[in-house]
């Protein structure tokens, strides 16, 4: 995983050279602060953070460089230890590297010169597709190591991950497809309205989360009643 981010990282250095200063800034903010907004999936060790639409519209606006470079803080800052707990430098290793590698596909996949000589491309297509790239860029190494880790399959660990967490990943592209609609009107500015419609999203992914984990625990509970009776 990291020599794979390393590779990808390496190219969209080479390859990008145009800088979006205050727009970058503005997004960069924003995926950090929402990295720490987590939900707990239920029954399967992993979390998902709402910075999700932040990533794309990085990728959608800005070049694959600045892509990998915000990706970069927001895996640091989701992954960083709360207080009173140990640094995981393995996970760390594992979380930067698989993000960094998904948003830096997903961002050369958007802006591939191929896209372009196609005569029905649109900014609506390049999106779903680096939303795809970015999707399995991101569960499926995660299902991997999860099912590695636990001893599970790991197909049905993925298919697990990915239906609670595909709706989130069709929210993240109606969201950054709205941004791309009206940034030549407001820019970096239409990040900041953004921000408290992540927030209201993950209070609501974090109670339902917890209702599932709650029903999870409490039909295990019923099976091992019955069981010692």
């Amino acid at each position: 995983m990291m020599l794979a981010a390393i590779t990808v990282a390496a190219f969209t250095g080479w390859t990008s050279h145009t800088l979006h200063s205050y727009f970058s800034l503005a997004v960069l903010a924003l995926a950090a602060a929402t990295s720490r907004m987590k939900a707990k999936f239920p029954g399967i060790n992993g979390n998902m953070s709402v910075n999700l639409p932040f990533l794309l519209i990085a990728v959608a606006n800005l070049s694959a460089a600045e892509s990998a470079l915000i990706t970069c803080v927001s895996a640091v800052v989701q992954c960083w230890p709360r207080k009173n707990a140990s640094l995981n430098r393995p996970q760390m290793a594992f979380n930067l590297s698989m993000m960094v590698f998904a948003t830096a596909s997903a961002s050369l996949i958007f802006h591939s010169g191929w896209l372009n000589h196609l005569q029905w491309n649109s900014n609506t297509f390049a999106l779903i597709l680096a939303t795809c790239i970015l999707f399995l860029g991101q569960t499926v190494p995660v299902s991997g190591i999860v099912a590695i880790s636990e001893g599970k399959s790991t197909a049905h660990t993925w298919q697990r991950l990915a239906l609670l967490s595909f709706p989130h990943y069709v929210v993240g592209a109606g969201i950054t497809s709205m941004v791309l609609a009206v940034n030549s009107h407001l820019g970096w500015k239409l990040a900041l309205a953004v921000f408290p419609v992540m927030y209201g999203i993950h209070r609501s992914y974090k109670l339902n989360f917890t209702a599932m984990a709650d029903n999870m625990r409490s039909e295990l509970l019923v099976k091992a009643a019955g069981v010692g009776a």
